[in-house]
């Protein structure tokens, strides 16, 4: 009876052993993409708040009968055109990048730019 029972507390270890190898292999496989898919949520919500930052520009412009090349009051100016975070600023890089325009007519730009993957700037 003594080596039925220990044959069965070998079969539990091993099976123990192999679901934490399934497991290892299935972190390691899974950790790159998940780490790739946040990078890429990133930039796309950058891209998406320099879209936003552009629109505002056009309408600040429209309304204030500005033409290209004038100065902009960032972000000031652009403050009643854009949904406030709770902070009640305009939305920053998820990233940590700051946004930059100074004239009508310019592509609003971020910092981080070409020095992340994929590239923080409007296509």
């Amino acid at each position: 009876m003594g080596e039925h029972e220990r044959s069965d507390s070998a079969f539990s270890f091993r099976l123990i052993i192999i679901a934490l190898l399934i497991i290892g292999v299935a972190i390691a496989v899974a950790l790159p993409n998940f780490l790739r898919a946040r990078g890429t949520c990133c930039g796309n919500a950058c891209i998406n708040n320099l879209r936003q930052l552009d629109a505002a520009v056009n309408q600040f412009a429209l309304e204030n009968h500005k033409t290209n090349g004038e100065h902009i009051n960032f972000p000031n100016d652009l403050t009643p055109y854009i949904k406030q975070n709770a902070a009640g600023k305009i939305p920053g890089c998820p990233a940590g990048g700051t946004y930059y325009i100074n004239k009508v007519g310019d592509t609003p730009i971020c910092t981080l730019g070409n020095t992340v993957t994929p590239s923080h700037f409007l296509p």
